[in-house]
């Protein structure tokens, strides 16, 4: 097998790519290296050859394919943060919509043989309740911020090649990842630092939104096995049981670094604020053989022993991305 992994200096991508590169696969690396992108996350994968390209720049991706060689792409590379999305939806539809189109005809001109996207829960919209209904693979996309609207496209995008053209695509949809080597505008990292430096923790509303989380490192061993085991025009849903409320998730990071509620300040909600995710995994399970094996707890640990072993790095990264959060800020005053 011969791989190109696009996003492959992200969060995600990143350990998607160390977990190939240990099974001795030989890869292929695109990445525009945006704020969010980071070479520290691949370096243990001297072999790698790497491309720095914006997949929405035709030409450039092209060089790449005709350099490349590879039969297999799983597709990482996206725009996630919805904060950013609100206030640029623009780079968004650039990204995640053209950048998407020209990776599918590009690879419909070039012969791959497996195309794994790589979409998003939020794709579905929200859940009204704290109840048992999940979403499966078969129910509607209803995406309510122009993130997620994006991906919702670029999924519409994959399952158009595939059907009109053939394609072999695959569609994988997870929940909340975290872990480490995470950009710190997500709330699990930036939490971290914030507390590592005495900053109170800013949270929505009252906090009581859900998310599903999702270890990140089981989260690309379930990407790894629909690559290996996964059926061309499908799409498997990659979650947990581990549904939290936002505020859990903050008190259980205040424990875990000795601290209290005193820390936490709620802030005005931000606008079109999904109230709860969480996904139906029967299918990915049964026809992939795919669990999570790490719980919340035990992965909350290990992710914040390994900011705390690497503060340099988190804190680093945190100072680029507060003049961005101070824009969020004035943005959000004004609504």
């Amino acid at each position: 097998m011969r791989l190109l992994v696009t996003g492959g200096a992200g969060f995600i991508g990143s350990a998607f790519v160390r977990l190939a590169y240990q099974k001795g696969i030989q890869l292929t690396v695109v990445d525009k290296l945006t704020y969010a992108g980071d070479l520290k996350r691949i370096q243990e994968a001297k072999s790698t050859e790497f491309y720095p390209i914006d997949i929405s720049d035709r030409p450039s991706l092209e060089s790449a394919f005709i350099n490349g060689r590879f039969d297999t792409i799983v597709h990482f590379a996206a725009e996630t943060h919805v904060d950013r999305s609100i206030l640029n939806p623009d780079i968004f539809t650039l990204s995640n919509v053209i950048g998407t189109t020209n990776l599918l005809e590009l690879s419909l001109k070039y012969g791959i043989e497996r195309f794994i996207h790589i979409s998003t829960d939020e794709v579905y919209g929200e859940l009204t309740s704290g109840k048992s209904v999940k979403f499966k693979e078969t129910d509607s996309l209803l995406p309510n911020s122009p993130y997620s609207a994006s991906k919702a496209s670029a999924d519409m995008f994959a399952r158009a090649f595939n059907r009109t053209y053939g394609l072999p695509v695959m569609i994988v949809r997870p929940s909340n990842n975290y872990g480490q080597w995470q950009y710190p505008e997500k709330l699990i990292p930036l939490f971290i630092a914030k507390l590592l430096l005495g900053e109170k923790l800013p949270v929505y509303g009252k906090g009581e939104n859900i998310r599903t989380w999702l270890f990140v490192e089981d989260c690309v061993e379930a990407v790894f096995k629909v690559m290996e085991k996964g059926v061309a025009g499908e799409i498997y849903n990659i979650g947990s049981d581990e549904e939290r409320r936002n505020i859990d998730v903050v008190r259980g990071l205040l424990m875990i670094m000795g601290k209290g509620d005193d820390m936490i300040d709620f802030v005005a909600d931000r606008p079109g604020h999904d109230f709860r995710y969480a996904v139906d995994t029967t299918k990915t399970q049964s026809d992939i053989g795919w669990s999570p094996s790490v719980t919340f707890e035990k992965g909350l640990e290990k992710t914040v022993k390994w900011y705390i072993e690497n503060k340099e790095w988190l804190l680093n990264k945190k100072r680029e991305a507060d003049e961005f959060v101070g824009l969020i800020k004035e943005r959000y005053q004004k609504t």
